[in-house]
């Protein structure tokens, strides 16, 4: 995903769209234009105009004249889609990553916000004596976490 796979996402500065799962694809097309896909972790999300002004950014930088951002929300995005070294990020900068997205028949999926269904550990210290103190955090997409061990909070991204 080269250059364009390098842009950090706006409200998660410390991972990129291609470990958030976000940018989905980038081509060539056979007239040398280059097209990006992006996928929004939500159809209403506040960012998108952002990131796709930062990829065609990136990608007129590195030369192409022409630069096509198509936004895709087919398949919707899934907290599956975060890289091994976007979750490895969200934990050093203090967010529990999240687990396995819940699993839903073929069809439109709800995007369901709800309690998490696992314990979860304290991305500090390790423990897992933590509990949530609230439902929502920055970000509709993060809940406000408690480590008791600790005494430190922390954000949790949760799964959708």
């Amino acid at each position: 995903m080269g250059v364009a796979g390098q842009a950090p996402d706006p409200e998660l500065p410390m991972l990129t769209l291609a470990d958030l799962g976000v940018l989905r694809s980038v081509r060539v097309d056979p007239d040398g234009a280059v097209t990006a896909v992006l996928t929004p972790t939500y159809s209403g999300c506040p960012a998108l105009a952002e990131m796709r002004a930062d990829v065609d950014r990136r990608l007129r930088a590195a030369g192409f004249a022409e630069v096509r951002i198509r936004t895709s929300i087919d398949p919707p995005w899934t907290t599956d889609w975060i890289s091994p070294a976007g979750r490895r990020a969200l934990a050093e900068h203090g967010i529990a990553p999240p687990g396995p997205a819940p699993r839903h028949p073929a069809g439109p999926v709800p995007l369901v916000l709800s309690p998490t269904r696992r314990p979860l550990s304290c991305p500090r210290c390790g423990s897992a004596d933590t509990e949530e103190t609230s439902r929502f955090s920055g970000t509709a997409c993060k809940a406000l976490w408690r480590c008791r061990a600790c005494r430190e909070p922390f954000e949790h991204f949760k799964e959708i």
